[in-house]
């Protein structure tokens, strides 16, 4: 995760200045990286930014997580976190970065 976090209780302006300009730039904590367990069809998320109105968007990072991608998906999505479905394997680098809109 990237980005200046602003407190809701920040009063100096500059700061709100320097998240904006990073939002910009594409930072957020919006973010992250999520590994699929192994020997199980689905792997439950940890997202703090995550509601359940989001949409979460997976990218594979490691060839086994690109072979799975036709069998994965998001099948559920709540408060700080999301579920992802997923093939039953003994594979341990299914690796997918992962952003969390709305």
């Amino acid at each position: 995760m990237s980005g200046r976090n602003v407190a809701t209780t920040e009063k100096d302006p500059r700061n709100f200045a320097i998240a904006i300009q990073q939002l910009f730039q594409g930072r957020s904590y919006a973010v992250g990286v999520c590994t699929l367990a192994a020997g199980a069809t689905s792997t439950v998320v940890a997202a703090p930014n995550c509601a359940a109105a989001s949409q979460v968007f997976l990218f594979p990072t490691t060839a086994d997580a690109a072979a799975a991608l036709a069998s994965t998906f998001i099948s559920s999505v709540g408060q700080q976190t999301f579920t992802v479905s997923h093939a039953n394997n003994a594979q341990v680098d299914r690796i997918f970065a992962y952003v969390a809109l709305g």
